[in-house]
């Protein structure tokens, strides 16, 4: 079945006053007081106040953004049709809709989705310690009869998640430790991770950040008076060249005020290149509207790092969201995490490389998951991942191949992970090993990579076997 496509006709739009200042110049009376830019607090989810963060509630009469000839796949509008045949078009395509009807709970998720006993035991002991979201566009792409579809795995919950495993922690990678300023962590010398929000429209399960969602810190980081300290910090170190903006996810702010943190951002010399993380054209692809990306390009050089973690997800909505985005002029890459069960096979990711090359996006990092509390269920073993590396790299194009990291636990940061290619040596000659086994010599005569074999030396050109 085809796709459809939805023409939508645009709204003459009243003139939007914008909360955080105009290009023209802030006043402090443009600037909401903290709380009105903190769109969580706590493990509870509101819509709501998520809603009041992202700009104004829509209702049936209100302008449904920008998209016109709005792409709806197969799967989708066939679930639409089954479960949501009242909503129209324009709804359904505006992401303040999809927010404000994401799936929270187990009653509104049972309408979609057969419990089996692990997730139906999440939503009677655990659902206070961990909060739950999923768009209605990202359940149309859940198997509700199969509890062990990829997809369902990462954002529906299992009491699993209360089995804790040795070397587990609420910060695995040590961010708090290396924070210079409310929500800014400086690690690396020449740049900076800035959390902008907490807030995320789908809540992925296996997490980094899942402290940040499930209420471990109930401070408020995520307001303008704290944003104005890592601005602040940016600005006074001149080392700082390349600015993360992540959360939670960033998309989910209105366009004023994204714009007013990349637009401080560039106003700051030393700072060359400015960075945006996100899952939303994975999870949320109607939030990338042409506005949206009006404001974007104004920014270059402006990089974007998407989230996609299986081939399901490369649905006619989300090629359409990372389109709007490459023609924007923002270079796309992706960073997948490693997940057992769901993507740890070599020709599932080589399918889902490939298909983001085709959606003009560069897969950039394949990451062994993080170890947050309750995720053992979810983590391969690293002898895995370099197996599946082996299964890539020659078999594809190169393009196709991220680069396979952990990220070190206790604030280590990314360490590169790569199958054995050096063999040895054998005389002036420094035996390497290619993807289908086989090994080769290359002169290397003052060259000292790989001490010198004794014994047998493997064949070069052959399969690698000594003898």
């Amino acid at each position: 079945m085809a796709h459809v496509v939805l023409s939508i006709p645009k709204k003459n739009k009243p003139p939007h006053r914008e909360t955080w200042g105009s290009q023209g110049g802030e006043s402090e009376s443009q600037i909401p007081d903290a709380s009105d830019f903190d769109p969580l607090s706590g493990p509870s989810f509101s819509r709501s106040r998520l809603l009041r963060f992202s700009g104004p509630e829509p209702d049936e009469t209100s302008d449904f953004g920008d998209i016109s000839d709005a792409i709806v796949g197969p799967l989708t509008n066939s679930f639409r049709q089954r479960f949501y045949s009242r909503i129209t078009d324009a709804q359904w395509n505006d992401w303040r809709w999809q927010i404000k009807n994401a799936i929270t709970d187990a009653r509104a998720l049972e309408r979609f989705v057969r419990l089996s006993p692990a997730e139906r035991l999440f939503f009677q002991q655990f659902v206070h310690k961990r909060p739950v979201s999923i768009t209605p566009y990202y359940m149309s792409l859940i198997d509700g009869d199969n509890q062990t579809q990829a997809l369902r795995r990462c954002v529906v919950p299992t009491s699993w998640e209360s089995v804790l495993a040795p070397g587990e922690a609420v910060d695995p990678l040590g961010e708090e430790a290396d924070m210079v300023a409310p929500g800014l962590v400086h690690r690396y010398p020449d740049r900076v991770l800035l959390l902008a929000t907490n807030a995320c429209s789908t809540y992925c399960r296996y997490c980094t950040r899942h402290r940040v969602l499930s209420g471990v810190h109930q401070e408020s980081r995520y307001n303008k008076r704290n944003l104005e300290k890592a601005l602040t910090y940016i600005r006074k170190h001149k080392a700082i060249r390349d600015v993360l903006i992540s959360g939670g996810d960033p998309l989910l702010l209105s366009d004023e005020r994204l714009e007013y943190i990349v637009r401080e951002l560039r106003r700051i010399d030393h700072v060359e290149l400015i960075r945006i993380g996100t899952k939303v054209p994975a999870v949320l692809p109607q939030r990338v509207t042409d506005d949206l990306v009006k404001m974007l390009r104004r920014y270059h050089p402006l990089f974007m790092s998407l989230h996609f973690i299986h081939p399901d997800e490369l649905t006619p909505e989300a090629g359409q969201a990372c389109g709007r985005l490459s023609d924007a002029g923002i270079p796309l890459g992706s960073q997948t995490v490693l997940l057992q069960g769901i993507n740890d096979d070599a020709a599932i990711l080589k399918s889902l490389f490939q298909g983001l090359l085709r959606f003009r996006v560069r897969p950039y990092y394949l990451y062994q998951c993080d170890p947050i509390p309750g995720s053992a269920h979810f983590r391969t073993s690293v002898s895995r991942g370099l197996d599946i590396m082996q299964g890539l790299r020659g078999h594809t194009t190169g393009y196709a191949v991220p680069t396979y990291v952990i990220d070190a636990p206790g604030g280590g940061g990314k360490i590169a992970l790569y199958p054995e290619s050096v063999v040895g040596r054998n005389g002036d000659d420094l035996l390497l090993r290619n993807y289908e086994g086989k090994v080769f010599a290359y002169p290397d005569r003052d060259g000292c990579l790989a001490p010198r074999l004794s014994g047998p030396v493997p064949d070069p050109g052959g399969n690698g076997r000594c003898g």
